[in-house]
């Protein structure tokens, strides 16, 4: 990956009322800040990793602005304790997820049960917000067109589980903390 650039503060809306911003607020604000052009055309793109620049989000939220390079992706992961949605500003992603909610702890390999696969594909200005434990990877499929996508968490992530997964064998791999990324 590419290294990160600095944080970029973006006029957002303030603190959300009654409390901590929802899925719904967070979808929002991905969606709005999607749009905004000028933001997006201002991210660095690097033709062979994901580049990216932290927002500030609403109501104490984390929030970046991520560039795809064509066939790159995330790998399986989840969010551990936040809610969180993500939207495309630029191009198409492939987001393949899990209905299901994975045990927290005590486990290195699952057997996962059929029927258990989702996947949908998000163009310009297409969200999606999720709830806790959501178990998803996200993929630039083009083979030639750089996506530009906005992603915003609650709480702020605490960490990320990292998986591989071969057929319907899902192994926990890695555990990263917020050190690891920023």
């Amino acid at each position: 990956m590419s290294q990160p650039a600095p944080a970029h503060p973006l006029n957002t809306p303030s603190d959300t009322p009654g409390g901590a911003p929802t899925s719904a607020d967070l979808l929002d604000f991905v969606r709005r800040t999607a749009a905004d052009r000028e933001l997006v055309d201002s991210l660095p793109l690097d033709p062979e990793g994901r580049t990216w620049v932290r927002l500030e989000g609403p109501g104490g939220s984390e929030a970046w602005l991520i560039g795809w390079p064509p066939g790159t992706g995330t790998g399986w992961h989840d969010h551990a304790e936040s809610v969180g949605a993500f939207a495309t500003a630029r191009g198409t992603l492939t987001e393949n997820a899990l209905a299901v909610r994975l045990p927290a702890d005590g486990w290195k390999t699952l057997e996962l049960a059929d029927g258990l696969d989702r996947s949908r594909r998000l163009g310009d200005g297409r969200g999606r917000a999720f709830g806790r434990h959501h178990v998803h990877e996200v993929l630039n499929e083009s083979a030639d067109t750089h996506a530009v996508s906005v992603h915003a968490y609650y709480p702020p992530l605490p960490l990320i589980r990292r998986f591989s997964r071969t057929g319907a064998v899902l192994r926990l791999e890695q555990v990263e903390r917020p050190e690891d990324w920023q």
